[in-house]
């Protein structure tokens, strides 16, 4: 056999030995991924077989709740406090779905303390622990009428930014309403970053259901009706109600 011969037999059993290799590569490709599946396939049934189910008390409550009905401000109102399933004091939240992603406006619900400072109104027990030296407030509310005698202290409430004047709400002729405002934060109505939803609470269970109602009225006012495409509250622990948005 010449050497070109031999060369060209060689390089032919070298050609099938490549083939054989991909073949043998392509089969053992096609079983994994076939496995592979196989097993993407038994996990999602077996997720799926393993759903969380609700207890009886939460199914009692939501057969309660029509989730095709948007209810009134008033009905979802009361309807939230009557499906809450928390032993502790649980709160009632509002879902909002709003337009655009983003900061949707500040608000200062009506009636939502949640300010942790002590606000005093000025009478003669307050007075007298300001001439003791003792200034046991982080705010002082007075009247035209009370406030002249607080000036013979405003060297020592002036520097501490304690001096009640009309334009902070601290110098009024209301003084229960001034309290009542300055108890709550001014907050952030904020959505998720990557959606427009905004989650923020309105009240407690146990609140009056007016109360309630007047912080998601401010709710609405705030983010504006017209940019609001769906609204819902809910209690802590208990089913969600659908709110009908007046626009």
């Amino acid at each position: 056999m010449s050497k070109t011969s031999q060369a060209n037999k060689i390089a032919k059993e070298e050609s099938k030995k490549t083939r054989n290799a991909e073949v043998s590569t392509e089969a053992v490709t096609e079983e994994v991924v076939e496995t592979t599946s196989e097993a993407v396939v038994e996990e999602v049934s077996t997720t799926k077989r393993t759903a969380k189910v609700r207890g009886k008390a939460y199914q009692k409550v939501r057969k309660m709740v029509d989730p095709n009905k948007l209810y009134s401000l008033k009905e979802a109102v009361k309807l939230v406090k009557e499906v809450s399933l928390s032993k502790f004091e649980g709160k009632v939240e509002a879902h909002v779905t709003i337009l655009d992603i983003g900061n949707a406006g500040e608000i200062v619900f009506p009636h939502l303390e949640a300010s942790s400072k002590k606000i005093v109104i000025l009478n003669d027990a307050i007075l007298t622990e300001i001439k003791d030296g003792k200034v046991n407030f982080d705010i002082i509310i007075a009247t035209p009428v009370t406030m002249p005698k607080l000036l013979p202290f405003a060297k020592l409430l002036g520097p501490k930014g304690l001096m009640p004047n009309p334009k902070n709400g601290t110098l009024t002729d209301k003084p229960e309403e001034a309290v009542k405002k300055l108890s709550v934060a001014k907050t952030v109505i904020k959505t998720e970053k990557k959606a427009p939803v905004v989650h923020i609470i309105v009240g407690k269970v146990s609140q009056d259901a007016k109360e309630i109602e007047a912080n998601v009225e401010e709710l609405i006012k705030v983010i504006k009706a017209q940019k609001i495409k769906k609204l819902a509250l809910c209690p802590t622990m208990g089913p969600s109600v659908k709110v009908l948005i007046e626009k």
